[in-house]
């Protein structure tokens, strides 16, 4: 995969931490699309292949960069799975940093949690092999465990404005929060289950469904 094939999905500014509409140099560029080219083609090595039956050499040889450049971006392998994370993450927290006043905190989990689905990959059979090997790699666990306390922690500090007339706006945004996080979760284990045969977002409107009417249920 050459490296100017950056994903095309995920927006530079949010994975280098940039303002929206911030100039780049070309050097800042650059460097921006070896990272993308280097997690894309990293992740789907590692998603054939497997994570501890891949490595860094293979890496560097798909990526087409020196296993020096590589080792510059990316430690470790681990640190390439995060970076894929980390581009989720950032969609995430510019998503609920958007969300208009007067948006219901169901429907700021939802959409907050959709969002992030087209930036798992450029195809959905793509998305569900990197989310296979992240959510059923022991040796990724941390990664996702961090993932999506990150997650949670930006839901929360979002729904905390909107649930102001709570007795304890933070306390009721974090169980929200966690409560969204455990919807996304279960709703990707069932898509692991039915081993991607059907999209993802459709399984998330109804575990989330399913969730707001048994906890609402008399």
């Amino acid at each position: 995969m050459p490296l100017s094939s950056s994903h095309p999905h995920t927006p530079s500014s949010l994975i280098e931490g940039q303002g929206e509409g911030a100039p780049l140099s070309r050097r800042e560029a650059r460097r921006q699309e070896t990272h993308e080219a280097l997690v894309s083609a990293a992740m789907t090595l590692l998603a054939t292949k497997g994570f501890e039956e891949t490595t860094t050499d293979e890496i560097a040889q798909v990526a087409g960069v020196s296993r020096r450049t590589l080792f510059r971006y990316f430690p470790t392998k681990a640190d390439i799975v995060t970076a894929w994370t980390q581009q989720m993450t950032d969609v995430l927290r510019a998503h609920v940093a958007g969300c208009p006043s007067g948006t219901s905190p169901q429907a700021m989990l939802c959409s907050a949690l959709e969002a992030v689905v087209p930036h798992m990959a450029q195809t959905p059979p793509e998305a569900y092999a990197f989310v296979y090997l992240i959510e059923r790699t022991p040796a990724l666990l941390p990664v996702s465990l961090r993932k999506y306390a990150q997650w949670e922690d930006s839901l929360a500090d979002a729904l905390s404005h909107h649930l102001t007339d709570q007795p304890d706006s933070m306390l009721a945004a974090r169980v929200a929060a966690r409560s969204g996080i455990a919807a996304f979760r279960t709703a990707i284990d069932e898509w692991i289950r039915l081993k991607g045969r059907q999209p993802l977002v459709p399984i998330m409107r109804k575990v989330m469904t399913l969730q707001a009417s048994i906890l609402h249920a008399p």
